[in-house]
């Protein structure tokens, strides 16, 4: 007697049903795990600046000096633009416009410096789950 072998219609189409209720569930998960990478990739790139910052204002040297190439920013594969400036009275702020997935591309992510020293990274135009820690 004839046996067939192999997989029946039903069964493959069980799998495949699987297979896409997985990737439903984990594709906005990778998502959300990228945009936030994105953004910590993007401060850790700024973050160097504050160093520079804090020397000027210690050392008393003159505040118009400072811009993105003073402390050392440049435009890269995370940050279309960069920007830094620095007040007399000792407020600072360095700023990246970044590049990435829907949910990052386009906006600012700011790293301010308050008149008393204190250093706080303004990530408004972002949902807070995409925020990296200490955001």
């Amino acid at each position: 007697m004839y046996r067939q072998k192999g997989f029946s219609l039903i069964e493959l189409m069980i799998v495949v049903a699987i297979i896409a209720i997985l990737a439903a569930v984990a594709l906005p998960m990778y998502q959300t795990y990228v945009a936030k990478a994105q953004l910590s990739a993007a401060l850790a790139e700024m973050r160097p600046g504050k160093t520079t910052i804090e020397s000027v204002v210690q050392d008393s040297r003159n505040s118009a000096l400072v811009n993105a190439a003073y402390i050392g920013l440049a435009p890269s594969a995370r940050c279309s633009a960069v920007s830094a400036e620095l007040a007399a009275t000792g407020a600072a702020s360095i700023s990246c416009t970044l590049i990435g997935g829907p949910a990052v591309a386009g906006k600012e992510l700011v790293l301010r410096r308050t008149t008393e020293g204190t250093w706080f990274c303004d990530g408004t135009p972002f949902d807070a789950r995409y925020r990296p820690t200490g955001c």
